[in-house]
């Protein structure tokens, strides 16, 4: 574990809100999220919680959403949960780097799939 403070703050935020949304959030809206990651402030003022949804947009707004209403209940428990003299403000953000990886992904087995069937051709 490291022993900068922010990023072991932002790990027990990322622990902790994983858990209260698998186990405590009941809405639909936010069941097929993901937590990536926690980016916290130096001053451990506000944490920036990057999530992605498997599914379209329309499943990405449903669950930006439920995180948004969740938010202050989350928030809420956090400071119940840890030990910090303030609770962070949450903001909830899309992780794009989980699409673009996908796309990548794919690019590079079209581009093996186009090599295999150009070397069977020689």
């Amino acid at each position: 574990m490291s022993s900068y403070r922010p990023e072991r703050v932002g790990e027990q935020i990322h622990k902790e809100v994983t858990r209260l949304l698998m186990y405590n959030i009941k809405d639909p809206r936010v069941s097929p999220v993901t937590l990536t990651g926690v980016q916290m402030s130096r001053d451990i003022g506000s944490a920036k919680i990057y999530y992605t949804v498997q599914g379209d947009s329309a499943e990405r707004k449903e669950a930006e959403k439920g995180l948004k209403s969740a938010s202050p209940y989350i928030r809420r428990e956090l400071g119940k949960i840890m030990n910090l003299r303030f609770v962070p403000n949450l903001y909830f953000k899309f992780d794009e780097s989980v699409n673009y990886g996908q796309k990548i992904d794919a690019l590079l087995y079209q581009v093996r799939e186009d090599l295999d069937d150009h070397s069977t051709d020689n």
